[in-house]
């Protein structure tokens, strides 16, 4: 989690420089969080709560971790058995400690970008995803418009499911036609849902 000195974002303390993945091969290991200002992971309350909700289908899937930032939610997937886990975050810094995660753990699977998450969803590249992790910085009003983008672009898999945390003080984000909400949770400040994109 992010650093003793002061608040995160989301204003709790947290564990200096370290992310502990909750469960799975990696289970317990500790993992560094880059030095960039308002970087914060999801945290391990939450992540638990989030795989439990996928359990059923992060046994092989394709995940796209947009505003990666620590990689706390694929490294988590990844670690329970994702195939693949697409890591996106525009921070150079935060890029850097991404790929040095994907060594020290030897995450086959694993593919850092960086680069914007907006840019990513527009250019299409083909790949396909079968859970897309959301997790956008606070200070943007920006789940509604990506979960926009989203339903725009040709990321989603058939079927695909969609996290999304937000900001508990922001609106309830319109979802894209034909999107519905499986489950929703608050912790703190923090408003999370896991989204269905159709049948």
């Amino acid at each position: 989690m992010v650093k003793t000195s002061g608040p995160n974002r989301r204003g709790n303390k947290t564990r200096t420089g370290r992310l502990r993945i909750v469960a799975g091969k990696w289970r317990t290991r500790l993992l560094p969080i880059a030095d960039v200002p308002g970087l914060r992971p999801t945290s391990e309350r939450i992540r638990e709560t989030l795989f439990n909700w996928l359990a059923p289908t992060i046994e092989g899937s394709r995940c796209l971790d947009l505003f990666a930032g620590t990689g706390a939610l694929g490294f988590e997937a990844l670690s329970r058995g994702a195939a693949a886990v697409t890591f996106i975050d525009k921070s150079a810094a935060a890029a850097e400690n991404l790929r040095q995660s994907v060594a020290t753990l030897g995450a086959a699977g694993a593919t850092v970008i960086e680069g914007d998450a907006v840019s990513y969803l527009s250019e299409g590249r083909g790949e396909q995803y079968d859970v897309v992790f959301l997790d956008p910085p606070f200070s943007n009003n920006l789940p509604e418009d990506l979960c926009r983008l989203l339903a725009l672009s040709d990321v989603l898999a058939h079927g695909a499911r969609v996290y999304l945390e937000r900001d508990r003080g922001q609106p309830r984000p319109r979802l894209p036609e034909g999107w519905s909400t499986i489950r929703e949770k608050s912790a703190g400040k923090v408003s999370y849902a896991l989204i269905s994109t159709g049948p």
